[in-house]
């Protein structure tokens, strides 16, 4: 994964590593950092701020030919990487054990278009909860796609857990509330939301997002969190789809999907900049265990590997 930013960086300072970096020079050689990027899914506005701090580094920097120059201008892009990816952490487990000591669940509502993978990156963490020994139960809340139900509800029944469900076409937020009040009544530790897709341009769909956390933050006895699932192959769309529903709903994390196919990994950088919010997992796979936690210093050495400096 992520083999073209990787190989894009490194052919970036193999290219300058022949020159001496000089002020005058400068602007042309962040100018090619930039274009790079962008052409890895990067976004425009992101790429601009990695180009800044970068000139931040390397302005006044007296900085010597062929290996001296490339070893000094990777560690400045690790180093700007690992400051872009730098946001406010949140730990899942973390919420849930305090939530589950306050006799409070832990409610996540799943936001996201069609097609990220909401509904399998639900069970992927269900069973996460399960093997961390937290009890969960589902909300079947999309009830506008045809067969999402039933979706559901094949992984509830591999993984042992109950589905709160009304009719299709019914209230989504009167879904979500049905089921976090059965799992405040239940003792259970986590509610796990599933939401329509929503196409983040449409405004009255958006509201729908809106009001399902709205009325959930009214419950006293439960603590609620929203998670943006994107799909890392869509690049700028990603990105595009995590700031509008940030703006709309308000986002507090980030799960990026198929990130075992993504060649180019420029989403997660843009996605954890735009939000200031941090991406928590990724799904590596379609099995229940392709769900691995984030790390911003791991993801850095993929795509700019300490050894290469």
């Amino acid at each position: 994964m992520f083999e073209k930013l990787r190989s894009g960086l490194q052919g970036f300072t193999e290219k300058i590593s022949s020159k001496t970096l000089s002020e005058d020079q400068l602007e042309d050689v962040l100018e090619s950092l930039k274009i790079i990027l962008i052409q890895n899914d990067v976004a425009f506005s992101v790429a601009a701020e990695i180009g800044e701090l970068m000139k931040q580094q390397l302005t006044g920097e007296k900085v010597g030919r062929l290996k001296s120059t490339k070893k000094f201008v990777y560690s400045a892009l690790r180093n700007t990487i690992l400051e872009i990816l730098k946001v406010e952490g949140i730990d899942l487990f973390e919420l849930a054990k305090k939530g589950k000591e306050q006799g409070q669940p832990l409610a996540i509502v799943f936001l996201g278009v069609n097609g990220t993978g909401k509904t399998t990156t639900l069970a992927k963490l269900t069973s996460l909860f399960q093997k961390k020994g937290f009890s969960v139960v589902l909300a079947a809340s999309d009830t506008f796609r045809a067969g999402s139900i039933e979706q559901i509800e094949i992984h509830a029944n591999k993984l042992g857990v109950k589905v709160i469900k009304h009719k299709y076409g019914s209230d989504s937020a009167a879904v979500a509330f049905d089921a976090v009040s059965h799992a405040i009544a239940k003792n259970i530790d986590i509610v796990l939301i599933d939401t329509a897709g929503r196409m983040q341009t449409n405004k009255n769909l958006m509201g729908e997002m809106e009001k399902i956390v709205r009325v959930l933050k009214r419950i006293e006895d439960a603590n609620v969190i929203t998670v943006f699932v994107g799909d890392s192959l869509a690049g700028n769309d990603a990105v595009e789809q995590a700031r509008e529903f940030n703006e709309a709903v308000g986002i507090d994390a980030s799960i990026l999907t198929k990130v075992d196919a993504d060649a180019k990994g420029g989403a997660a950088i843009s996605i954890a900049h735009v939000t200031k919010k941090p991406i928590v997992f990724i799904g590596i796979g379609q099995e229940y265990k392709d769900l691995d936690a984030f790390y911003p210093k791991k993801f850095a050495e993929k795509i700019v590997p300490e050894s290469a400096i």
